[in-house]
């Protein structure tokens, strides 16, 4: 009975986790950060946290989560919401959040050690992901749906150059953010150490999904 209640408990930490940060991933979609050239959102901020301290199956999920409600219909992402979202150019970067997520959490869980250049490592990797696929889907959206002309190197200058310096500040923030908040939750009781949310095992590996 002690352990089903447990087991019970845990789940609905994990379910809460999971939609705090698909809410606050929706929040940073609105909050722009008005810097020279190109102004930054902090959806990457707040996907990458996801990895970084709720680990690959939970944070992907949150993600997932996120996902799913814009393209129901609500405004959640930086240009609205509903179905046609998959046809905006920008939608492959979405996705690469799923699965930059799910790649950054898999490098903390597999790392000994949390230090902040676990956590910072971890996030570059993600943001590599990110734009490898929001890069290749804006140009397969562009050329073949929208049938815009685009050269590689005017689309890599516009969505990867001008774009990238932001979110690599953000993977520094991020990464010191972890560091704090990983340590706190834990010594709270809200992360295992070693394990995705709020499991009971504290073994580390990859074979918790």
């Amino acid at each position: 009975m002690d352990g089903t209640r447990t087991d019970r408990k845990s789940r609905a930490r994990e379910i809460a986790l999971c939609a705090l940060f698909a809410a606050l991933i929706g929040a940073g979609a609105w909050i722009r950060i008005p810097v020279p050239v190109t102004p930054f959102t902090l959806q990457f901020l707040f996907t990458n946290l996801a990895g970084l301290l709720l680990g690959r199956r939970l944070g992907a999920l949150a993600v997932l989560a996120y996902l799913a409600v814009g393209l129901a219909g609500l405004p959640v992402f930086a240009g609205g919401g509903g179905p046609m979202y998959l046809f905006q150019p920008t939608f492959g970067y979405l996705i690469g959040f799923l699965f930059g997520t799910w790649v950054a959490g898999a490098v903390v869980q597999r790392a000994e050690k949390k230090t902040f250049f676990t956590y910072l490592g971890a996030g570059l990797l993600n943001l590599g992901v990110v734009y490898l696929l929001g890069i290749l889907y804006y140009y397969v959206i562009a050329t073949l749906y929208l049938g815009t002309s685009l050269g590689f190197w005017t689309l890599f200058f516009y969505c990867f150059v001008l774009a990238v310096p932001g979110d690599l500040l953000l993977c520094i923030v991020s990464a010191t953010v972890a560091g704090r908040m990983g340590r706190a939750l834990r010594k709270g009781g809200i992360l295992i150490d070693g394990t995705e949310g709020t499991g009971t095992s504290k073994t580390a590996g990859p074979g918790g999904i």
